[in-house]
């Protein structure tokens, strides 16, 4: 796990879906005065320099936020998150991607509180750095799915949890959902959201299974695939599983959805999901 870098994949495609899903359901949260607590379960370092060495080694930005840089479409959920995107860079230039944790930062407002778990001992330090202005964001070297569970219920009795594991070990995929039902059955209002990605369908399949078979209610997911589904080594499509989701996000999603998959493209394979996996 300690091998997995994000600043090899800034901005992304698989970032567009789950940083925009991200933003919508904590534009959601602050629309009440009560406070609330988000927890970022891995975070990274939470800010990338799209020139540095890892990078421009895979440029996967180009496939992914440098397409809609200059859009000038009807979906306003794309261009507010073009906008945030663009409000962590000077000028009209691209040049920084920010991480979940700026982009939550962004939302976070002076009452609410923001929980953040990274491992990789550089990542650790570059995201201490990143949020050291606040004392409101704070910052665990250690496991987020343990961590997550000591957090909740939390002291607001509201909050948004965003688990998106490196899976690079295979076990992840299992872990990720049991955490989540695990904290569901200590906080079963929250709304929680777990980013994955499709190397092998057959595991998106499981986790979908396991969710259903948990009894939690109300779960939808949202899935980005620029790629037709392969066989072959390599992530075709990534989505997020959200339980709990504002009202609004699913109508919001079916718009945004058809529209990335037209800009984001790779070949005519490409397709997109919005599913009410289980009904409230």
């Amino acid at each position: 796990m300690l091998s997995y870098r994000h600043s090899f994949h800034a901005g992304n495609p698989a970032d567009v879906i789950k940083h925009l899903v991200l933003a919508e359901a904590l534009s959601y949260m602050a629309k009440k005065d009560k406070p609330y607590d988000y927890v970022d379960t891995h975070s990274g370092a939470g800010f990338f320099e799209l020139a540095s060495s890892d990078a421009q080694k895979t440029q996967e930005y180009l496939q992914g936020i440098a397409k809609l840089w200059n859009y000038s479409g009807s979906v306003s959920a794309i261009s507010d998150y073009v906008a945030l995107i663009k409000s962590f860079n000077e000028g009209d230039k691209l040049s920084h991607y920010p991480g979940s944790p700026k982009v939550a930062e962004h939302f976070l407002r002076r009452q609410d509180n923001g929980w953040f778990f990274e491992l990789h001992p550089k990542d650790l330090e570059l995201l201490k750095q990143n949020t050291a202005h606040k004392k409101s964001l704070r910052v665990t070297g250690s496991d987020g799915f343990k961590g997550l569970l000591g957090l909740v219920p939390p002291a607001s009795r509201r909050a948004c949890v965003l688990m998106d594991p490196p899976y690079e070990i295979k076990s992840d995929y299992d872990v990720a959902v049991k955490s989540i039902i695990k904290a569901h059955k200590k906080f079963d209002s929250g709304v929680y959201m777990i980013w994955y990605p499709v190397v092998d369908r057959e595991r998106i399949d499981a986790m979908e299974s396991s969710l259903i078979e948990s009894g939690v209610r109300n779960i939808q997911v949202f899935e980005l695939a620029t790629r037709a589904d392969t066989q072959e080594r390599g992530m075709t499509a990534s989505g997020m599983m959200v339980i709990n989701p504002p009202w609004t996000l699913k109508k919001t999603m079916d718009q945004v959805l058809p529209e990335l998959v037209s800009l984001l493209a790779e070949d005519d394979g490409a397709f997109y999901r919005s599913i009410q996996l289980v009904e409230e």
